[in-house]
């Protein structure tokens, strides 16, 4: 029986991260479905083995006691979705299922683990991660001994950067543990502070669904390759 992704639904380039995976990737071994905040399907959840968290629109402030009114804030929000989502990763983390976040799921994650947001990184700093017509593109440097460097194989590289806000460094909860940053100190990546006795999880802030050179970046396809055994080695 094949393994389920669940994949969580944006409307913001969602081709993108199913695209990502190819026939190769897939075979006869996985097969992605599409989680829904519009549908609600928490039964085809039920039924996943493995799920990322795409990115997409900014999480509402309501959930970190943020502020209402922001810099670059979005027209609308989706509470829905950070419902739906909320759901689907706390049932991963109760049944050790793998995890990966991207760009808002990281933050997600962050938000859910305890953590805040900064709303909005400000003139400068939009310089270099804000997307406008093309994703930007920024060094980061990566923690030595951290799961996304013992996947990647790499301390330092290239990413694309797509958002306007980050983590709150002054105040990340005990139970997540930042492993990348780019120069002017975004964080760029978590994983767990201890991850015995938990199951994959792996958040990054780009997108590694839509690198230019996807099929060669370590940044990108290593960590695809080491979610995949993740959800592999998945015995329910």
């Amino acid at each position: 029986m094949k393994k389920k992704i669940g994949l969580s639904f944006t409307a913001t380039n969602y081709p993108n991260y199913w695209q990502w995976f190819d026939e190769n990737d897939l075979g006869s071994s996985f097969e992605l479905v599409t989680l829904s905040f519009e549908e609600n399907n928490i039964e085809d959840m039920l039924q996943c083995d493995g799920f990322i968290l795409t990115g997409g629109v900014d999480v509402h402030p309501s959930n970190y006691d943020g502020n209402e009114q922001y810099p670059n804030m979005p027209g609308t929000f989706q509470p829905e979705r950070d419902n739906f989502e909320s759901k689907i990763y706390r049932h991963a983390k109760q049944l050790k299922l793998p995890i990966l976040g991207i760009c808002r799921g990281q933050q997600l994650v962050n938000i859910l683990e305890g953590g805040r947001l900064t709303q909005d990184l400000g003139e400068e700093k939009n310089q270099v991660h804000r997307k406008l017509e093309v994703d930007k593109k920024h060094a980061i440097t990566i923690e030595a001994s951290s799961l996304l460097n013992r996947i990647s194989g790499v301390e330092s590289g290239e990413v694309n950067s797509a958002h306007h806000q980050c983590i709150d460094p002054l105040t990340i909860p005990a139970s997540l543990k930042p492993v990348a940053f780019s120069d002017d100190q975004t964080i760029e990546a978590i994983e767990y502070s201890d991850p015995s006795d938990k199951g994959f999880m792996l958040c990054v802030q780009w997108h590694p669904e839509r690198m230019d050179n996807k099929e060669t970046n370590p940044l990108s396809i290593n960590i695809k390759k080491a979610f995949l055994d993740a959800v592999n080695k998945i015995v329910k």
